[in-house]
């Protein structure tokens, strides 16, 4: 990576090897960051096209453009887009997919982003900066509303006490910093020694609800399942257990089927060569502690067609799958 990058792309090495060989061949890095992964990309001989939705990450893009020149090129967007995207840019054809979800550790690290409880900030979590942001979800949501965020999309087991706190001290003062929120959550659950900050959870729910990720990689799964040909890669890192779990029963719905997904013929799914959930090791873990709730699934288009998107048997939360109802 390049020396002044804030961020350390996980399981690089794995994600470079799902993918391999890279000589000569077309790369969407669809969720370009600080650009780690399209570096090593570049740097194995691949071309690359770097997608992001956060308008802070352009300096990386123009510093890989410099540098690697029309072997990048970056497009802004989201990767949910990609299909759109690659016919208004001239992207196709494509030979891998790689979407590293979730938040970086450069948003993480700038306070005026108001990702993280750790940095005192404003309120916001918006990826593009623009839209609701997590201030006007907690201080204009109703308290069942407030509280099926947390509980649906942050698995947070006392999202009911903490929407209730948060909607009786909004009445006296609306949130409006990352550590307003924090301090009354730490003051209503306590923390245990040794234990994670006891806003973890809902802090992640609200990043979640505010930047609507979960529909996000649901579209971006199928968009790629359409664009790429057979032989082509789709590489997903994943930071969360209920991301690792869509992406999961992506590539491999349940066989038995359910009352959600019914049972699927294996040869009629269009994607071969499956892997199992891949790991970061311990000297990865030493390295970059952020690693070790990362897991990387990846496997191979095949000749089948794609499928029409549906988040049916997926595991999508309730919450999230109140977009796809119209």
């Amino acid at each position: 990576m390049a020396q002044d990058s804030p961020h350390i792309s996980v399981l690089l090495n794995e994600v470079i090897r799902s993918i391999s060989p890279l000589e000569g061949r077309h790369v969407v890095d669809g969720t370009f960051g600080a650009g780690g992964y399209s570096r090593a990309f570049l740097q194995a001989g691949a071309r690359v096209t770097g997608i992001d939705r956060d308008p802070n990450v352009l300096p990386y893009a123009q510093n890989l453009s410099a540098e690697f020149g029309d072997d990048f090129r970056f497009v802004q967007g989201r990767f949910a887009d990609l299909e759109d995207l690659a016919q208004e840019n001239n992207i196709a054809p494509i030979d891998a997919v790689v979407l590293d979800i979730g938040v970086s550790s450069m948003q993480l690290d700038e306070g005026e982003r108001g990702f993280s409880f750790m940095r005192d900030g404003p309120l916001d979590m918006r990826m593009e900066q623009s839209g609701e942001s997590a201030a006007d979800l907690v201080n204009e949501r109703d308290e069942r509303e407030i509280s099926d965020i947390l509980f649906e999309l942050g698995e947070e087991r006392r999202a009911r006490q903490i929407a209730s706190a948060i909607v009786a001290q909004r009445d006296e003062k609306p949130f409006e910093t990352t550590a307003e929120l924090a301090e009354l959550i730490g003051e209503k659950l306590g923390r245990k020694p040794g234990g994670s900050h006891p806003a973890t959870k809902s802090f992640q729910a609200l990043r979640i609800a505010v930047n609507a990720e979960y529909g996000q990689l649901v579209r971006g799964l199928f968009a790629a399942e359409r664009l790429l040909p057979a032989g082509g890669v789709l590489a997903v890192v994943s930071f969360h257990s209920v991301e690792d779990r869509i992406v999961k029963r992506f590539f491999k719905p349940q066989e038995k089927g359910s009352r959600h997904a019914p049972m699927q013929t294996k040869n009629l799914l269009p994607w071969d060569n499956i892997s199992k959930a891949i790991r970061a090791g311990k000297d990865e873990l030493d390295a970059n502690p952020r690693a070790r709730s990362a897991t990387l699934r990846f496997a191979t288009r095949n000749s089948e067609p794609a499928r029409e998107l549906s988040i049916e048997g997926l595991g999508v939360p309730g919450y999230a799958r109140r977009e796809f109802a119209s």
